[in-house]
This record gives C-alpha cells, structure tokens and sequence, in this order.
C-alpha cells in the first residue's frame, strides 16, 4: 500500500537492525484517517472471503482491525492481554511472545464471541516472527472457527513470521513488506496488495 509506505518513510523510525517505530501514527498515536483506509485495503482483498469476524490482539491491532470490521460490516473482538473480573465464562486462552516486548503473554477472547463456523479474518499491527498470529490463530481453532486469512499492516520480511504462516497454509496479505533495513532507511518489498495500488 503506497499510502502506508510513503508515510512509514516520512514518520517512522529505525531503531538498530530490526526494529521500526511508528508511534506517530500506529503503536501510540493513531492517524485514523490512515487507519481507515487500511481498513479499507483489508477488507478490499478479502471481499470474498465471507468473513464474519475480525480478531486482532491488542492493543495497537484494534485500530486497523477495527476499520477492516466497519468496511466488512462484520463484529470486531479483540484479544486481551489481561484477564479482568468481567471475563469469568469459558475462556479461549494461548500463550503468545512478543518479539518486541520480550516478553510472553496470556491472551483470552470469551468463547461467546466466536462462533464454531465463523469466518475470521486477523489482522494485527506487525508481522515480525509471527507468534502474535499464530497465537491467533490457535485461540480460532479452539472455537472451530475458520481462519479465512491474515491482514498485517507491517511485515518484517526479514524475520521468519511470514514463513511460518504460509507453510501452516494461511492466506497473508500484509500492506507492507520491509525487506530490510539500511542506513537508518526502510528497504521495501513488494506488498501482498500491489494490486489494489
């Protein structure tokens, strides 16, 4: 997605080898108009997909995920992180590491949200080493759900995620692909949407 290219290359930040900040417009502060139109973009590629659902994991998931579900005209649940006192039915529960938290986290939807049948579509803020998705995707195998695909907003193709998921099978598209970093500069890959550009 050109438009979500261009302003990683005006807003975002290399950190090191392998880390992007873009907390001016997606881990801290959201452009929502951005937001929109990614949710728009998702929900563009899978039109045909029959989603009844999209699942993301907070928190910097819900924006996107949230217009992708307004675009689809379809719920969106989140995971959450902590478990609160309201939470106290059947619970669908996974472990999942955060590459850039360093950190592994319980995560939980309500088994009353997703239904045995449904068709979700996933979409998450960064595809890196792809254990937030595939954490995901377990809590949806759990509910007998069906994963009709993965929105990512970033992928790091240089990380093993993507891989990861495509040899479970999963449909990815992910808006874009940074290739690499260099010299404190974003090297990107064609995206999995270029169609749509």
């Amino acid at each position: 997605m050109k438009l979500l290219e261009d302003r990683i290359n005006t807003d975002g930040q290399v950190l090191g080898q392998d880390i992007l900040k873009v907390d001016r417009f997606l881990t801290h502060q959201v452009d929502y108009q951005l937001m929109k139109e990614i949710g728009k973009r998702f929900a563009q590629v899978y039109a045909d997909a029959g989603v009844t659902k999209v699942v993301t994991i907070e928190a910097s998931g819900i924006a996107p995920a949230l217009y992708a579900a307004e675009s689809l005209n379809v719920p969106m649940i989140f995971a959450k992180k902590a478990k609160n006192v309201t939470m106290n039915d059947d619970l669908l529960i996974t472990e999942v590491y955060s590459f850039t938290k360093k950190l592994t986290s319980t995560v939980q939807i309500s088994s009353k949200l997703i239904e045995e049948g449904d068709k979700v579509l996933i979409i998450d803020d960064f595809l890196a080493n792809g254990q937030a998705a595939l954490g995901l995707v377990h809590l949806m195998e759990q509910a007998k759900a069906e994963v009709v695909g993965l929105g990512m907003v970033i992928e790091k193709s240089f990380q093993d995620g993507r891989q990861k998921l495509l040899d479970q099978g999963m449909k990815l598209t992910s808006l874009a692909r940074i290739e690499k970093f260099e010299d404190g500069k974003v090297i990107f890959a064609p995206a999995d949407d270029i169609a749509f550009d």
